[in-house]
């Protein structure tokens, strides 16, 4: 069994760079969510994370148990007997009349198929086919364009593999007529076939694929109450459970499919923004956008580069609609907001901040609350309490998940003990632009923020504690608000 507190002893030995796509990559998520091995606290801190590094834990251990019984562990193709060769240690022969036993290997379970893996799968369908000097050509320059671009690496378990098909199509185009046959000899063709079936994709996955399709479309009904029954299914068959790293996301998939099932009036299924680029993140490998500023692409939906004045004075923008005295202190700021927070310690800045955060959960969306300043203890859980504002939309961690694509709004508490500099908020909001972000400074002996005064220009707002309980904003939506904290 392999835990977090054996997790490092356990991989000591091991050379990730020979193992299995799935099991490099959750070695590599593992690195990213503990900062090489520092600390476990973003695992202590989210379930969903939890979740994914136990079940990559279990197919880690399970990998592990099996041993030298690798499967498909061929190495090298022998041109001059035409034969696969396997450079693993033989094992002897069983004794006769001994039964076999069955093959109990499963696939790797992935976000997407790799891409050695796509191309050998292709390449195993050519099989018995006839195909023209076009087909070949079109499938050797793919492959080799994937190769110059370093979607398939010399590190991939599956190099011979790729390398074999490469050169047989190579030669194939230079000897043949017309067209062609790719015949290939039975072992031959069962070890590509072993090695394409090597890796499979979530059920959870392809389920969200199909989801995000339905996105929007009118006359969708029968789609997604299809979709719904046979999510339902995989749920009662064991495809889906609680061990999925987005079972998260597949609870909120089907509680709105079965509300918009529900909804006679409802034309069209809709998904949420900030949800839906969280989903297109996980298919897609990357929720980001650009950090330069510039998308590249004028799609639906874009802003054009020049506007005519009366246009622009006329164009409407989105805001959050806060209420009461934040409303009061801050204004009515767009969706994606950012505000600075700092005060001395003791005046009532975290106090503020829980508060703000509370609201913000019971009446906006998802909240994560980073208390890398008090952690996880029993200060922060007196604040909570005494204003009350626990609330199944507030999440707390000491530390930041990998990933934020759950939360609508983060609070950073605060951004000098997470060791953060300017660039590193800029990117966080480049990376994520539509969700809002509530950074909190530390203050010098004088009451200045630490850091940088690039921080104050790049945000919308920033709120200061100047006295014990009294919070002041400059900022773009309510220049001069002020409230008591308590």
């Amino acid at each position: 069994m392999i835990t977090v507190q054996n997790y490092h002893d356990k991989i000591a030995s091991i050379d990730f760079s020979t193992m299995p796509e799935a099991l490099r990559k959750g070695h590599e998520f593992v690195k990213k969510v503990t900062s090489n091995g520092a600390h476990w606290d973003n695992y202590h801190a989210s379930e969903t994370i939890k979740k994914t590094i136990d079940t990559y834990f279990e197919k880690l251990a399970a990998h592990l148990k099996q041993g030298t019984k690798q499967r498909h562990t061929v190495k090298r193709f022998d041109k001059s007997s035409n034969t696969w060769e396997d450079t693993t240690t033989k094992k002897p022969k069983k004794a006769a009349g001994k039964a076999k036993k069955p093959d109990l290997y499963q696939p790797s379970m992935v976000e997407r198929i790799p891409e050695e893996l796509r191309f050998i799968r292709r390449f195993v369908n050519m099989n018995g086919k006839p195909k023209d000097k076009e087909d070949i050509l079109r499938f050797v320059n793919s492959l080799q364009k994937a190769i110059l671009e370093k979607r398939i690496r010399k590190t991939s378990p599956h190099v011979e593999h790729i390398r074999f098909i490469q050169d047989t199509l190579i030669e194939a185009y230079n000897n043949m007529g017309k067209t062609i046959t790719i015949s290939l000899k039975p072992d031959t063709f069962e070890a590509l076939k072993k090695a394409a079936d090597d890796e499979k994709v979530m059920s959870s996955v392809g389920f969200i694929k199909r989801y995000i399709n339905l996105n929007g479309k009118t006359g969708t009904k029968e789609k997604a109450r299809l979709l719904l029954g046979q999510i339902n299914r995989a749920y009662e068959q064991g495809k889906i459970d609680d061990r999925d790293p987005y079972v998260v996301e597949m609870h909120e998939i089907k509680k709105n499919i079965e509300n918009f099932l529900s909804e006679k009036s409802a034309k069209f299924l809709e998904i949420e923004k900030n949800t839906l680029n969280g989903l297109e993140g996980i298919i897609g490998g990357c929720s980001c956008h650009n950090l330069n500023g510039f998308d590249g692409d004028e799609g639906a939906g874009a802003q054009p580069v020049v506007m005519n004045s009366m246009d622009f004075a006329n164009m409407r923008f989105n805001t959050l609609g806060l209420q009461g005295k934040w409303l009061q202190l801050i204004g009515d700021p767009s969706t994606n907001f950012s505000i600075m927070v700092y005060g001395k310690p003791k005046m009532g800045k975290s106090y503020l901040c829980v508060d703000f955060a509370g609201y913000l959960a019971r009446n906006h969306g998802k909240v994560l609350y980073v208390a890398r300043e008090e952690g996880l203890d029993k200060t922060l859980q007196d604040k909570l309490n005494d204003k009350e504002v626990k609330h199944p939309n507030l999440y707390m961690a000491s530390a930041i998940p990998a990933s934020l694509t759950f939360y609508d709004f983060v609070f950073l508490d605060s951004v000098n003990r997470l060791g953060l500099k300017p660039e590193d908020l800029n990117r966080l909001r480049a990376m994520y632009p539509e969700k809002s972000f509530v950074f909190i400074f530390q203050t010098t002996k004088e009451g200045k923020f630490k850091g940088a005064n690039t921080f104050q220009h790049d945000v919308d707002s920033v709120i200061e504690v100047p006295e014990k309980g009294k919070a002041v904003q400059y900022g773009r939506f309510n220049q001069g608000g002020e409230i008591q904290i308590f």
